[in-house]
């Protein structure tokens, strides 16, 4: 054996070897386990090894498919009513005089006043807390009044940036939801506000969707102690005050009954979601059920000390979602920690604590469209694809054999490396199969056989040429190789096309096939030829003839 073959049987020995470790190797176990020899060598540990490394995609796996629309145009809402707010209480603190300040429609604010000497300084201090190249200002003298309207620039930023944070908070439940390997991305023309999430092997997908679809707004306000039975009540003792609101108030007790009313609390929080630092769902010590125990970050602590200190035994309300859950007088200074009380169940206190922590959605969301894979169905198509994939090797292989005799053996050789070296690019790459996945790897056997029929033609094409058998096999692998890499590499290019623009399935697709043709590259080109040459060298002496 000359030193350029044995060359090439270690780096194709190596590269096998290597290959089946990757593929079979106790790869992904749980953190602290123990590996052993039997993980190498015991057939259902190698077995059970395979079935971990190997990604399955939601369609082989099951799951559950979600794509969801972000209601954009609330978090203009949101941004409006806080500006409104928050213009009164700027102007107030100046002395600037105003009648009211309103807002017809999400993006418009209407500043009335009765003093048109006064609209320069409410532009003046309106543009200190928002952009002033996104909204247009248009001033009116009878009656006097400022408007300001958003721009149709600024609003597309907002409604951009709100599908963009909806994205990222629902990535991050999600991922504390403890999902494998879920699949979030935003999906469709950028105004369509969409977002796409898989959900490999969700048994629950109604919990799931229960947990997105909360906005988890939290916030602490003062409250008036007066609990009120009707709305209607609450409203006449409301008598008009801008500054207030009036809330449904739903609480627990710890014996099972359900307290409700309404209070009056302030519009304007002590603190919100935005304060909190942790917040966890907690067995409740006193009764049934559990509460939800969070604490603050440093900046929410001291405005809640600040808060608590200066109005002992007044009264505090904890609303999530505009709904008031507990009301509690405060009996002195409260600093870093509270509690929203409610008699949850533990999954109902570990959901609302991983909103809470995940902090609030910056607009509602709807479902337009929702699939579930069941595990039996993405079973059923694993083994048909596994059917298929061995149908079509099979048939291959029984071609090769008896079309081009013992050169056949050479082909299929090539093309179980090549099926080692896709699965454990796979496994490398933590790249996921999936349905259409398969299907690549179906395509790939047709194009590696591809490969050798195109050699092989030229080797025969050569020896009718009158070409002895070593000059025959050299030619002929010179000659097919541009064909092979060209055509390669033209269905290289349009899988990263499908790639980029592609989602999910598709993308494993295209992922498998592009792994599945470097490795047909290699073994068509590199491996097949090494085998000639160890034929045509096999005993030292010139070989005249080949079964091809």
């Amino acid at each position: 054996m000359n030193k350029n073959l044995r060359t090439r049987g270690i780096i194709i020995a190596v590269l096998t070897v290597g290959c089946l470790i990757i593929l079979f190797g106790p790869w992904n176990k749980q953190k602290g386990y123990a590996r052993s020899a039997n993980d190498f060598f015991k057939p259902s540990n190698l077995k059970r090894n395979l079935s971990e490394n190997i990604r399955l995609g939601l369609d082989l796996k099951g799951g559950t498919h979600l794509v969801m629309q972000v209601q954009a145009d609330e978090a203009i809402k949101y941004i409006t009513d806080g500006d409104v707010q928050k213009g009164k209480d700027e102007l107030k603190k100046d002395g600037i005089q105003f009648t009211d300040i309103k807002s017809p429609a999400p993006g418009w604010i209407v500043v009335e006043n009765q003093n048109p000497a006064d609209q320069e300084k409410i532009q003046s201090k309106f543009f200190t807390f928002m952009p002033s190249d996104g909204w247009d200002v248009t001033t009116s003298s009878n009656p006097s009044s400022v408007t300001f309207k958003l721009t149709n620039r600024y609003a597309n930023q907002i409604r951009k940036e709100a599908t963009e944070q909806a994205k990222t908070i629902i990535e991050q439940r999600i991922n504390q939801f403890g999902v494998a390997e879920p699949t979030v991305q935003l999906r469709g023309r950028e105004e369509d506000h969409q977002i796409l999430l898989q959900m490999p092997g969700v048994d629950n997908p109604e919990r799931v969707k229960e947990l997105l679809k909360v906005t988890a707004r939290l916030e602490i306000r003062p409250a008036d102690g007066q609990k009120y039975d009707t709305k209607e009540q609450a409203e006449a003792a409301l008598a008009g005050n801008t500054n207030k609101e009036v809330l449904p108030y739903r609480e627990k007790k710890a014996d099972g009954t359900n307290d409700t009313g309404w209070y009056i609390v302030d519009k304007a929080a002590v603190i919100n979601g935005s304060d909190l630092r942790e917040a966890r769902g907690v067995p409740n010590q006193q009764g049934f059920g559990y509460y939800v125990g969070f604490s603050l970050k440093p900046g929410g602590a001291e405005k809640f000390g600040t808060w608590t200190e200066n109005n002992i035994g007044n009264y505090l309300a904890v609303v999530l979602e505009n709904e008031i859950r507990s009301v509690a007088v405060v009996r002195n200074k409260i600093t870093d920690s509270g509690q929203i009380e409610g008699n949850f169940t533990q999954q109902q206190a570990e959901d609302l604590g991983l909103v809470l922590r995940s902090g609030a959605l910056p607009a509602g969301i709807t479902y337009i469209e929702e699939r579930t894979v069941g595990p039996s169905l993405g079973a059923d198509s694993i083994r048909q694809g596994i059917f298929a994939s061995a149908v079509g090797l099979g048939l291959v292989i029984v071609f090769m054999l008896f079309y081009y005799r013992l050169s056949g053996v050479n082909a299929v050789v090539a093309l179980v490396l090549n099926l080692i070296i896709l699965l454990a690019g796979l496994v490398l790459f933590s790249a996921t199969l999936t349905l259409p996945g398969i299907a690549g790897v179906i395509l790939l056997i047709g194009m590696a056989v591809d490969s050798n029929v195109l050699i092989f033609e030229r080797i025969r094409e050569e020896l009718k040429a009158g070409k002895i058998v070593s000059s025959a096999v050299d030619t002929g692998f010179n000659k097919a190789l541009v064909t092979i890499i060209d055509t390669h590499v033209t269905t290289i290019v349009s899988s990263a096309f499908l790639y980029i623009f592609g989602t999910g399935p598709v993308r494993g697709f295209a992922v498998t096939l592009t792994i599945g043709l470097l490795a047909n590259l290699f073994t068509a080109v590199y491996v097949s030829r090494s085998m000639f040459f160890w034929v045509l060298s096999r005993g030292g002496r010139k070989v005249e003839t080949i079964s091809i």
